[in-house]
């Protein structure tokens, strides 16, 4: 071996070390260091995290149950699950230890899979009659209080650190917090008088119960307690002033409020022996502090949408009703962790909140309508036996009504001159965080759950996300500031809105024909009914009415082709569309990709011949 050879590989010998040596450095002394290069900083715990993980007592141990094994060979799932771990460590860098982390695969038939299942996680089946994935996390304190999330949805990616933090801060607080209950509405349930019966609760108080104590508060009541963690306000229809002082108050002292107002509450249906025009009516208002909070609620108008309207049964038909309104995911904001990982939430006879020009509070929409919206009279929903009348004069006029919205920054009292017999009353807030919604009956069962009776007890099962809406909201504003103000991660929904579009000109169209055949139809049975009422046979027709018979037929033919082509040129349009997307996709963008690589080819050629005269005339 010659002396060149043996430098080489000397050289490798000393560079293989060297590298060790690296990598021994950077795994002990360095371990705490990171670098976050990616968008949106995916793997960096923000500063409310760390500030809820600093207020941790007594060590918290979480367990990171992931079927490692299982899933092999399911590349995205695999790739979600070593981002969820990479936060986890996070988290338990920043505990100092405060937070210990184990990650347990739980194989079949083994202990860690009954572990997990004793914590409550859900094992999820690959295929039928195969075997279960686990991946989810439980947290114990000292305590021995168990918090799980019992499965990591990898499109609820955008909310994995708030549902992480919000799991150590249940942990590191593990008292049941405290909501006050303010409503007219028997949401808490109450006395049947006709059936001699107790009503039970509605649905969404009774999932509240388990992990929230509700208190329930007087309609004169002169102040909240400062034990109450949350104030929950529902159709606040015959409140004292004193009530609407101590709100406002408590909202301007730090307090987080969840306020559900409605011009026309389905729910609220006089009952009992009571004259129903000696009562008060069926809308609720807060106008004073909603002024104070910078919006507004016209009390006399409900919403109408055809664009997101829900389609109900009258009779032996199936027509849309303009004042259901189903919000699909494109109208819900995905951005906030109360409405970001919902699908959809249904109202009925909803009013609409409006911003107060020169508010100084921060209004950020969680419900919106469509553009084929407008507000109608609530009057038209009184006695509405048939749901498809509300068509009639429907001329949507292109804006987005807000229904639903979060309410922060800056504030002052609704109350400016105190209230009789208070002292140094709160003037304004830096800071206020209340959630508005223009509806009630968003809360009632028949909008989102099914419940049955089974051996005594109610079992729910949801059909719309409406109860997970609450149960966000107060999961966000019971906790900490930290909590509340908890950023969401990256998300990378893109609703297709153009083909949506074109199925909404397309069933207007639709709407219009039906309308013209409908109207032609009555004008022949009113003409049938004439010749009923003369006596006549209505069988043995003149020539002139089989004519015109003859005549309403070929118009019905032809409105059936329009109804045809409509769908046809529906499809014809969608499938254009399709077509155009696989050209960019498949040809367009290879193509500009090819041309840019030969653009730079030839610059570079072009640089080489530059050099090459200069290279040739230098001196050896």
């Amino acid at each position: 071996m010659n002396r060149r050879t043996l430098y080489s590989w000397s050289g490798l010998g000393l560079l293989a070390v060297a590298f060790l040596a690296f990598m021994v450095v950077n795994s002990y002394l360095l371990r705490g260091w990171r670098v976050d290069l990616t968008e949106g900083n995916l793997y960096t715990v923000s500063e409310g995290s760390r500030n809820i993980i600093e207020s941790i007592e007594e060590p918290i141990n979480l367990y990171f149950f992931y079927s490692d094994k299982a899933t092999r060979g399911l590349t995205s799932l695999r790739d979600y699950a070593q981002r969820v771990r990479e936060l986890l460590e996070e988290f338990e860098i920043h505990g100092n230890g405060k937070i210990n982390l184990h990650v347990i695969d739980p194989e079949p038939f083994s202990e860690q899979e009954d572990r997990a299942a004793d914590f409550g996680l859900q094992g999820i089946p690959l295929e039928a009659g195969g075997r279960e994935v686990y991946f989810g996390l439980a947290g114990t304190n000292a305590l021995d209080s168990r918090q799980i999330i019992p499965f990591f949805q990898p499109d609820k990616e955008a909310f994995l650190e708030y549902d992480v933090s919000k799991l150590i801060y249940r942990l590191a607080n593990p008292e049941k917090p405290v909501i006050g209950l303010l409503s007219d509405l028997e949401i808490n349930g109450g006395f049947d008088v006709q059936a001699r019966q107790q009503k039970p609760a509605w649905m969404v108080i009774e999932q509240l119960r388990e992990d929230f104590e509700i208190r329930e508060l007087e309609p004169d009541m002169t102040e909240i307690g400062e034990d109450v963690d949350l104030l929950l306000v529902v159709h606040p229809k015959v409140i004292a002033d004193s009530a609407f002082f101590a709100i406002d108050q408590y909202v301007l002292n730090g307090g987080h409020a969840v306020v559900f107002v409605d011009p026309f509450s389905d729910r609220d249906q006089p009952g009992g022996m009571q004259d129903p025009m000696a009562l008060p009516g069926r809308s609720s208002e807060m106008p004073q502090l909603f002024k104070a909070w910078g919006v507004e609620m016209p009390v006399e108008k409900v919403l109408a949408d055809a664009g997101a309207a829900l389609m109900v049964s009258v009779g032996q038909q199936v027509v849309r009703h303009l004042g259901l309104i189903g919000f699909p995911r494109e109208l819900i904001n995905g951005d906030d962790v109360i409405t970001g990982g919902l699908e959809t939430v249904n109202v009925s006879s909803s009013g609409v909140l409006r911003p107060i020009e020169g508010h100084t509070t921060q209004i950020t929409p969680l419900l919106q309508s469509s553009e084929y919206a407008m507000l109608i009279d609530k009057g038209r929903l009184d006695y509405l036996p048939n749901p498809e009348v509300l068509q009639r004069d429907f001329v949507p006029d292109g804006e987005q009504y807000l229904v639903a919205a979060r309410i922060s920054g800056q504030a002052k009292s609704a109350f400016p001159d105190g209230y009789e017999g208070t002292e140094n009353p709160l003037k304004e807030a830096d800071n206020i965080n209340v959630i508005l919604v223009a509806d009630t009956d968003i809360l009632s069962d028949r909008l989102w759950v099914r419940v049955e009776e089974f051996f005594g007890s109610r079992i729910a099962t949801p059909w719309a996300d409406n109860g997970s809406f609450l149960f966000n909201a107060i999961d966000n504003l019971s906790g900490s500031e930290d909590l509340i103000g908890l950023r969401t991660r990256g998300t990378f929904h893109r609703p297709f809105t153009v083909v949506a579009d074109l199925k909404r000109r397309a069933e207007d169209r639709f709407r219009d024909s039906e309308k013209r055949l409908t109207a032609q139809l009555q004008e022949l049975e009113s003409k049938l009914n004439e010749l009923n009422q003369a006596g006549e046979n209505v069988i043995a027709l003149s020539e002139e009415q089989r004519q015109e018979l003859e005549r309403f037929q070929q118009e019905k033919l032809k409105i059936r082709r329009e109804l045809r082509d409509v769908q046809h040129n529906l499809e014809k349009d969608i499938e254009q569309l399709g077509t155009m997307l696989k050209i960019f996709n498949i040809g367009f963008v290879p193509l500009l990709i090819s041309v840019i690589a030969l653009v730079v080819a030839l610059r570079r050629k072009h640089g080489s011949r530059a050099l090459k005269p200069a290279s040739e005339g230098a001196p050896s």
